[in-house]
Formats: structure tokens, sequence, C-alpha cells
């Protein structure tokens, strides 16, 4: 693998590591409802997932396994997308999760594109 290539690979650990904390900063701002506090459970595991099974993609043991954890980092991203879509927010921060909520779907595409060029 050339450089260029592993510096890519690692932008993107930064990159989804980036995401988890902007998710963990975004849910300290929101309301402790019964609702919100459920959703965020469910939302810091699959944004952290995104991440850690990329990492898992990196040091796979193969292209098979390489393909899995890497459809594996999009789910969660589709996951964590839909969550961020059905947390409630104040107004305050909506911005912050209109841009997370891109952000997921950047990280799904990006993940799709690469299952796209492994075929």
């Amino acid at each position: 693998m050339t450089e260029k290539s592993n510096s890519k690979r690692y932008d993107l650990e930064d990159r989804t590591l980036a995401f988890t904390k902007r998710v963990i900063s975004f849910i300290n701002g929101i309301a402790r409802t019964i609702s919100n506090v459920e959703i965020a459970k469910q939302l810091i595991r699959s944004a952290g997932s995104v991440g850690a099974n990329y990492i898992e993609a990196n040091e796979s043991l193969g292209k098979k396994d390489l393909l899995f954890h890497i459809r594996i980092s999009r789910k969660e991203a589709k996951e964590t997308r839909y969550w961020l879509q059905l947390i409630e927010s104040p107004d305050a921060i909506r911005e912050e999760q209109t841009k997370l909520i891109q952000e997921a779907t950047e990280l799904m595409k990006i993940f799709g594109a690469i299952l796209e060029k492994s075929k």
C-alpha cells in the first residue's frame, strides 16, 4: 500500500473518532427526558461503532474480513443517522444536530464507495 493511501486510511480513522466525540458532546447538550436518555444510549453505541469497525477493517485478516467490517461501519453510520434524526434537541444545538446527520450520511457514502471499489 502506498504512503498516500495509508494516509487516507488513517485520516478516516481520525474523522470517525472526531465524529464520535462530536456526537458525545451533542448528547451532553440535550434534555434528559426518558426518550432522549434511551436514544442517547443507542446513539453513542452506534456512533462509536462506526470508527471501531473501521479500525478493525484496517487490521483485517483478508479482503473478506475487511469488507465485512466496512459493511458494519456503513450500517452503523446509517443507524447513527436514524438516532440523530429521532432525538429531541433544543434550538441552540439544532444546527449541530443537522451537521452530525450530514456527517453520518457522508460516512455512509464513503463506506459505500469503498465497498463498490472493492468489487
